[in-house]
C-alpha cells in the first residue's frame, strides 16, 4: 500500500540546499513567527533571539523546512507596515540560513518583503495570497526561489464573512490550477511550485473537512501539496478543543493527508508530527523502519 504523487510530477527536487524526494517522502515544516499576537504562542518567539532558538529546536527536532512570519492571516490583529515586516523576518531568515542548510521559506504576500527574504537565505515564498500580485509574479519569475499557492478568497488581512462555495474542493482546484497556469506562464518553472488547498483560509469547519476527505483530487493536479493544518480552528470546533489542545486532532488531520496525497505538512509541534509522519511513510510503504528486532 504506497501513496505516491500522480506520474506528471517529477519526485526530486532541490529546495534550497537540500533535495526531496516526494515520491518517497514527507518534509516536515515547522512554524517560527516574529510576531507578537499569534493566535498560537501568543508573541513567544516575537524577540529575535527566542524566534532564532525556536528555529534551531525545530531543526534538532527532525524538521526538514522551517516558515518564517512576520504578519498574522487573521485580520483581527494590526496591519503591519511593509518595513517593519521586513525588519521582523530577514534577520531570523539570515540567522538559520547561517546556522543550517535547512529549507527556509518567507510565509509574505508581499514581493518586497520576499526579495529581501531571499537575498538573507530563504528559498520559499509562501503566498496566502496565491501568487496573485503581479509583483509577486514578477519576483518569483527571476527563478531565484520555489513559491507555494495558496487558495483564499478574499484579499490578505480582509474578513469574508459566512463564505460560500458551490462546491469547495472543485473550486480550490480550479483557482490552484489557474494560478499554477498563471505563474508557469509568466517564467515559472513547474518544479518550484507548491499547492495548498487552504484549510480554514476564507473556509468554514465543514469546508475544511470537505478539502481533507478529497485531498486526493487536489493532489491530481500533479504537485506536491502542502497540508497546513496545525492547531487550525476546524480541529478545535470539530473536537471543541481550545488552541493550546489541539495537538491530538492536529496529527490526525495530519495523518490523513499524507495518506491522500500531502507532500508537506505545517506545524507548531514538530517532533511529534515528525513522528507521526515518518510512521505514516512507513505504514504507506514508503520510508523503510528505522531498525529491525522485534520477532526477527
Amino acid at each position: 500500500m504506497s501513496a505516491p504523487l500522480p506520474a506528471l510530477v517529477a519526485p526530486r527536487r532541490t529546495i534550497g540546499r537540500r533535495t526531496f524526494d516526494f515520491s518517497r517522502r514527507v518534509a516536515v515544516m515547522a512554524i517560527v513567527n516574529r510576531t507578537p499576537d499569534s493566535f498560537w504562542d501568543r508573541g513567544a518567539t516575537f524577540a529575535l533571539d527566542r524566534a532564532v532558538a525556536a528555529a534551531v529546536a525545530a531543526v534538532d527536532a527532525g524538521a526538514d523546512w522551517v516558515d518564517i512570519g512576520g504578519v498574522p492571516f487573521s485580520p483581527e490583529t494590526p496591519p503591519v507596515p511593509v518595513a517593519e515586516e521586513v525588519d521582523r523576518v530577514v534577520p531570523l531568515v539570515a540567522a538559520i540560513a547561517e546556522h543550517s542548510d535547512v529549507v527556509i521559506s518567507v510565509d509574505t504576500t508581499r514581493a518586497p518583503v520576499a526579495a529581501a527574504a531571499i537575498d538573507a537565505g530563504a528559498s520559499v515564498v509562501n503566498d496566502t495570497n496565491g501568487a496573485r500580485e503581479p509583483e509577486m509574479v514578477e519576483l518569483l519569475s527571476e527563478g531565484r526561489a520555489s513559491v507555494v499557492v495558496t487558495h483564499s478568497v478574499a484579499a490578505p488581512h480582509v474578513h469574508l464573512p459566512r463564505p460560500q462555495y458551490t462546491d469547495v474542493v472543485a473550486e480550490v482546484v480550479a483557482f490552484l490550477r489557474e494560478r499554477v497556469d498563471t505563474l508557469t506562464a509568466a517564467g515559472v518553472p513547474e518544479e518550484r511550485l507548491f499547492i495548498d488547498p487552504g484549510p480554514d483560509l476564507n473556509k468554514n469547519t465543514v469546508h475544511t473537512l470537505e478539502l481533507l476527505r478529497r485531498l486526493p483530487e487536489v493532489a491530481a493536479i500533479g504537485l506536491p501539496v502542502l497540508a497546513a493544518v496545525s492547531n487550525k480552528d476546524f480541529i478545535g470546533e470539530t473536537l471543541d478543543r481550545g488552541p493550546e489542545d489541539r495537538l491530538h486532532g492536529t496529527l490526525a488531520a495530519t495523518t490523513l493527508a499524507v495518506a491522500a496525497g500531502a507532500r508537506v505538512v505545517r506545524t507548531h509541534q514538530v517532533a511529534p508530527t515528525v513522528d507521526a509522519v515518518r510512521l505514516t511513510e512507513a505504514v504507506l510503504g514508503l520510508r523503510e523502519p528505522a531498525y529491525l528486532r522485534h520477532n526477527m
